[in-house]
């Protein structure tokens, strides 16, 4: 009986063994494929590909505050920059050909009205897009896109920036808020553009340069026709920067439906962003001119345009993604080299005493 219970007893323990083994085995894997699937639904900041790498504001922040600092692109800051310039490369133009001193409170204020109002413009943005974009690489995991913001906070994120937006705007005087009143308008339609033309980026040119006709008004209380000029030269700039942008979604748009110019110019992009800069470089001179600028405002114009046929060379379709994207990111420092052309010479104009 003692020899059969010792052969028996092995078997039953063997079991035992084999069944927990089994158990323990088909946790961890359902944990490793939960855990996958979490990392999918709640992408990392470092997953959107055009972020500026090691954001020190992401770094600082609270983990519940990132996919609202994303979702305004405060991860990306040449949105702001390429809103901003046109407001600062106005002003300083009116303050040159009028011999005023650049206005330091008036271009602070440009400043948080840029970042605020590009904030709330992607905002807005995404909240339109947000299917769209969990069909595009690129953008599947924006916050909304990828779920981890809902639609009524984003919602409330919109409106919270465009508070912080109007109170900023009536800083300024009449003409300049009557002018700027308009603007949203153009803002609203520029996520359903993609759908039925194939220049959304002509309408996000109209945004975009806005600030060019009021750096005017806000220096001088009237429109004037160097700012017009300026502004024209501003939305043809942005539709070839925006056009390098595209080159980027080129594949997954036309999987998508989404219309774009670089899709309509194809294999002549480098011709039509060359013609589209050859423009923008000739309104923004024919502004100086007929502000009656002198030496200073014509070596930034020359410098922006230098800049700007340095981007167009590398330019193809199917242009690698980093590239595009360092390309785009570029304009900042061509609309920084014309700023400074018009600031030297608004300087240079004050009179001596």
């Amino acid at each position: 009986m003692a020899a059969w219970a010792r052969r028996a007893c092995p078997p039953v323990r063997f079991k035992a063994s084999s069944t927990t083994s089994r158990e323990e085995t088909a946790r961890v894997k359902q944990s490793a494929e939960n855990d996958a699937l979490d990392g999918r639904r709640q992408p990392s900041v470092a997953a959107l590909p055009d972020a500026v790498a090691g954001s020190w504001l992401l770094r600082l922040a609270p983990e519940s505050a990132k996919p609202f600092l994303q979702l305004a692109r405060l991860d990306r800051p040449i949105g702001w920059q390429l809103l901003l310039l046109p407001c600062w490369q106005s002003s300083v133009l009116a303050s040159a050909a009028f011999g005023l001193p650049p206005d330091l409170e008036q271009l602070a204020l440009f400043f948080l009205g840029a970042v605020t109002m590009r904030g709330a413009g992607s905002t807005y943005n995404d909240i339109v897009d947000r299917e769209i974009d969990a069909r595009v690489a690129r953008t599947r995991d924006r916050p909304l896109a990828s779920e981890r913001v809902g639609l009524r906070a984003a919602k409330l994120f919109f409106l919270a920036q465009c508070l912080v937006g109007l109170y900023v705007l009536v800083s300024f005087n009449l003409p300049t808020i009557a002018l700027a009143l308009l603007s949203p308008l153009i803002v609203l339609l520029y996520p359903f553009a993609k759908r039925f033309t194939s220049w959304p980026q002509a309408i996000l040119g109209a945004a975009f340069a806005y600030g060019a006709l009021l750096g005017w008004t806000a220096k001088l209380g009237a429109l004037g026709l160097p700012a017009v000029l300026l502004y024209i030269g501003s939305i043809f700039w942005t539709i070839g920067y925006d056009t390098i942008y595209a080159l980027q979604d080129a594949g997954d748009d036309a999987t998508a439906g989404v219309r774009s110019t670089a899709r309509l110019f194809g294999a002549r992009v480098r011709l039509a962003v060359g013609a589209l800069y050859a423009f923008s470089a000739a309104f923004t001179l024919a502004a100086c001119k007929t502000a009656g600028l002198g030496l200073f405002a014509y070596l930034g114009v020359a410098a922006y345009a230098a800049h700007l046929l340095w981007q167009t060379l590398p330019l193809q379709e199917g242009l690698p993604t980093n590239r595009a994207l360092a390309l785009f990111r570029a304009n900042r420092d061509a609309g920084v080299l014309l700023f400074l052309g018009l600031l030297a010479e608004s300087l240079a104009r004050l009179p001596h005493s």
